[in-house]
Formats: structure tokens, C-alpha cells, sequence
């Protein structure tokens, strides 16, 4: 367990945590602009399609450099505005407050490599499926597992709607874990694609994600010390 020290220094601006909705955001804009066909192809070229998966237990088969950079690369699409902004909020809310204890790369490294294991097991697990996995649903349920193993007593800042106006508000880290999972069973329930949403890939994300806090403690105590 850790207990934030409160410091002189300004904090640094959470730098790669942008970079991420950013680049999040110019996929999505870049998908949404082409032709109805082109958008197929995008999902087909960039998204973790499962059956390219399936005979890589055969001898012989080895992985190529497109299979592996699909697992990344699909972090990075959506198809609907919904899923999109409901990743990106927490993102935000979880990625701000880890990014400052534990750096802007070991957050990058957390939420690529985390994100493209649980994108595999997904592959693994959906191996009959035709459609591509795609979406940072499982690099964002790696952010909170991490965060909450490192920090699971902080509180964190969440602006929501009352009313006619937006309240600033400080919840539980585990208490958004809940709404966490509140906005992923409202999505398979208001968006058309509901039925495919991977929740194998989530708890993968989730999974991941603590095991990569509990590895890296001990160099993130260090960070926190000097």
C-alpha cells in the first residue's frame, strides 16, 4: 500500500495519458470519415481478427509482425461514439491520477503491453468468432487494476451531472470499479454491437494489470521516495 506525500512541486501534466485519448480520438475521427467500405477494411487491417490465430499451435507456425502489431493497433479503434467516450472517461480519471507515481512510460508500457495480452486472450478465447476485437476496453481495465492494487484507499475526483449542473466529486478508487463495470453493462445494452463485447478481454485487462502493479511495486515505491 501506498500514501500519496504531499509535495511543494508542481505536478507535471499527465502527459502520455493525453496522448492516448488523443490518438483514441484521431483513429476514431480518421475511421469515421471513410466510406462505408474502407471503415470494413480498417477494422479488418488494424482490429485482432481471432481466426488469423487459430493454427499458430501447429508446428511450424509462427507469429508475424502484422499479427503481433494488431494487438496494439486495435486499442486504438472504435466504432461508436459510446464505447469510445465511455473508455476515454475513465482513462482519463484513472490515468491522470497512476501517471504521476508512476511515470509516462511505465503507464504507456502498462496500458500497450497490458492491452495487447488481454486483446490475445480474447484471440484465444473467440477463436470462432468472424468479427475483430478492437477497442481499449481491456488497457483501461489494466489501468484500474494496477491503480487500485498500488493505491486501493485513494479517492478520486469525478465531475458528474446533478441536475443542471456538474458537481466535482471524490469517489473510492473501488467504488469506481463498480461504475467501471455499470458503463460496460450499460454499453452491451444501448449499443447495437452489445452482444460481441469481449468481457473475457476485461477481465484479462484486469488481471494483467494487477499482476504488472504487484511486479513493479517495488521500483514505484522508489519513484514515490525521490
Amino acid at each position: 500500500m501506498f500514501v500519496h506525500v504531499p509535495s511543494r512541486r508542481k505536478p507535471r501534466p499527465a502527459l502520455a495519458t493525453y496522448a492516448l485519448v488523443l490518438l483514441s480520438v484521431a483513429m476514431f475521427a480518421a475511421w469515421w470519415l471513410q466510406e462505408p467500405m474502407l471503415r470494413a477494411q480498417w477494422l479488418q487491417r488494424f482490429g485482432v481478427l481471432p481466426g488469423d490465430w487459430i493454427g499458430l499451435g501447429h508446428p511450424g507456425a509462427g507469429l508475424s509482425v502484422a499479427l503481433v502489431s494488431r494487438l496494439a493497433t486495435a486499442l486504438f479503434l472504435h466504432v461508436d461514439a459510446l464505447h469510445l467516450i465511455g473508455n476515454l472517461v475513465f482513462l482519463v480519471v484513472f490515468g491522470v491520477s497512476a501517471e504521476r507515481p508512476l511515470g509516462a512510460w511505465r503507464l504507456l508500457l502498462l496500458f500497450v503491453a497490458c492491452g495487447m495480452l488481454a486483446n490475445a486472450v480474447g484471440a484465444a478465447v473467440f477463436s470462432a468468432q468472424g468479427g475483430p476485437i478492437i477497442g481499449s476496453s481491456g488497457a483501461v481495465s489494466a489501468l484500474v487494476g494496477a491503480y487500485v492494487t498500488l493505491f486501493p484507499r485513494s479517492r478520486l475526483g469525478l465531475v458528474v451531472p446533478l441536475g443542471a449542473f456538474l458537481e466535482f466529486v471524490r469517489m473510492p478508487a473501488y467504488g469506481l470499479i463498480g461504475l467501471w463495470v455499470l458503463v460496460q453493462a450499460l454499453m452491451y445494452a444501448l449499443t447495437p454491437a452489445g452482444a460481441s463485447i469481449a468481457w473475457p478481454v476485461h477481465l484479462a485487462g484486469f488481471v494483467s494489470g494487477v499482476a504488472y502493479a504487484l511486479l513493479s511495486r517495488a521500483a514505484i515505491a522508489r519513484r514515490l521516495r525521490n
